[in-house]
């Protein structure tokens, strides 16, 4: 999760965040060079008071002018059409949970049992025990394992919401009547925490997201337990 004065992202938990991680970086240079460029450019024009007269009318930087910035962005779009393309991707899923927004409140059912689903409230800040995030917790949380696809089935009841975990990579809003899907992969086990990013009302900000990520012998005796107690 964030730390206080972090600038960069979330460490990635799934593959696809770091997919995203590294085409921020390769982006971020070809900004950084071209800003540096025109830096120095800028500064040379400003600082001198000579004249080349060879770039006055020249066809040759008029070509270069022209085809470098096309070849700039076809460096940015392909790796950004690759990845919009593997967020797309939902390969035969191990697990398939429903996320449905409420005011304000997630519930979440597990189709590939019977019975299973529950409600996620945000746990209140008196009732926190020590080591809990405040504004993060929920009294139940999301449980996936570990290296398995979950796909997850994301609507709302009432008004917008958005399914959102930053360390996983995902985001999708939640639109009353009809269900989009999204899809990810653990990468290791740990909590990762998220929060509705659709402004949906007056406690907007009190409706986070969990998701607890397991070794699949602990799943099953998770799930185990869940139904036993339904």
């Amino acid at each position: 999760m964030a730390h206080p004065l972090q600038l960069g992202f979330q460490d990635a938990a799934s593959p696809i965040m770091e997919e995203f991680i590294h085409f921020h970086d390769h982006t971020l240079m070809i900004v950084f060079l071209i800003s540096s460029l025109v830096l120095y450019i800028i500064m040379a024009m400003v600082s001198t008071k000579l004249t080349n007269k060879y770039i006055l009318d020249s066809q040759e930087i008029e070509i270069i002018w022209t085809v470098l910035p096309a070849v700039i962005l076809i460096l940015i779009a392909l790796p950004s059409l690759r990845i919009l393309y593997l967020m797309d991707e939902i390969n035969d899923p191990h697990l398939t949970i429903k996320a449905i927004g409420h005011q304000w409140y997630w519930s979440y059912e597990y189709s590939d049992y019977e019975d299973l689903g529950f409600d996620s409230y945000m746990i209140p800040t008196n009732d926190l025990s020590p080591g809990q995030f405040r504004l993060l917790e929920a009294d139940n949380r999301m449980v996936v394992p570990v290296e398995s696809p979950a796909r997850i089935l994301i609507t709302a009841e009432d008004v917008l919401h958005s399914w959102t975990v930053p360390s996983l990579g995902v985001k999708m809003d939640a639109v009353p009547g009809r269900l989009n899907q999204t899809a990810f992969i653990t990468s290791r086990p740990g909590v990762y925490y998220g929060q509705c990013s659709e402004i949906c009302g007056a406690n907007h900000s009190f409706m986070p997201i969990v998701v607890e990520a397991l070794p699949m012998k602990y799943f099953e005796d998770w799930s185990s337990l869940m139904l036993e107690d339904a």
